[in-house]
């Protein structure tokens, strides 16, 4: 925007953020005439106790250090949860980006032999949803979940994975509100400059999620999939930070319908053994050795 400095990730996030709040969720009367969705930038300056001319400058990235006070005065203003608070005092220029030495993100030997030998469906992660290894079973319940897929890639472009989940809306407003508090201040990494303007050009649903400025934490929950073979499964998901790369699971509760799915999907999908009985990895390639 022309009323923007260039990245100027404070005030897109304040801008993003008061569209989304409705006068009412504010305590002020709807009135008429409104040119824009959400709050006015004078109803948040005077609802956060600080002058319009003051928040302007905030929104247009000419002050980019406000202070504590003020931001936690608009946090409030905004309506923004723990998650969202903690990410909003991280765009102060008061807290300076640390110098950062990209590495490639790796997956442990130890963490290879683990995946093989969990009877659930689990795989690793990267920051950006980079899947960097499987066991079959993941495999087994979704061929997007093989090492070389990107799940927010296969999520808003593949047909297959929008039919696999039930709640294909919400998963994509999670996906992308994860993506963006991953990152962080990481904007200049290449691997997101180039999935984000792919998924922007090819996807107006990452579009309009983008542009809204969630962030969430990487919790857990619970998600209904469809398999095209055994069914519908709920499955409860638990992520573990390991080192670079993130540990992801799927189980059912014990005894469920779904466990008894999973069970029938892993005895069709049981991996055979190799001819050379060499012991194979989840992506069917001789496990590495530990160091």
């Amino acid at each position: 925007m022309k009323d923007q400095e260039p990245g100027n990730r404070l005030g897109s996030y304040l801008r993003a953020r008061r569209e989304l709040v409705s006068p009412a969720q504010a305590g002020l009367p709807p009135g008429g005439n409104r040119r824009v969705p959400g709050l006015r930038r004078e109803e948040v300056a005077l609802l956060a106790g600080i002058s319009p001319d003051y928040y302007l400058r905030l929104e247009r990235g000419r002050d980019t250090n406000p202070s504590p006070q003020v931001l936690a005065s608009l946090a409030r203003v905004l309506r923004l949860d723990d998650v969202e608070r903690t990410y909003l005092l991280g765009l102060s220029a008061a807290r300076p980006r640390a110098p950062r030495r990209k590495r490639p993100e790796h997956v442990p030997a130890r963490v290879h032999e683990l995946l093989a030998h969990l009877s659930i469906p689990a795989f690793v992660e990267g920051r950006a949803f980079d899947v960097l290894a499987s066991n079959p079973l993941a495999v087994a319940l979704s061929p997007r979940l093989r090492p070389g897929h990107n799940r927010l890639r296969s999520l808003l472009l593949d047909p297959e994975e929008k039919a696999f989940h039930q709640d294909w809306e919400k998963a994509t407003a999670d996906f992308v509100a994860v993506l963006r508090t991953t990152v962080g201040d990481d904007t200049d990494d290449p691997g997101f400059v180039e999935l984000v303007g792919e998924l922007a050009l090819a996807s107006e649903r990452f579009r309009a999620l983008w542009a809204r400025h969630d962030v969430r934490g990487l919790d857990g929950g619970t998600t209904t999939v469809r398999h095209p073979v055994v069914g519908a499964l709920q499955l409860h998901r638990d992520k573990l930070a390991i080192e670079d790369v993130i540990l992801v699971v799927y189980y059912p509760d014990k005894d469920s319908d779904s466990d008894e799915k999973l069970r029938l999907l892993a005895a069709l999908s049981l991996p055979e053994a190799a001819d050379d009985g060499t012991p194979r990895s989840p992506a069917g390639t001789p496990r590495p050795e530990a160091p």
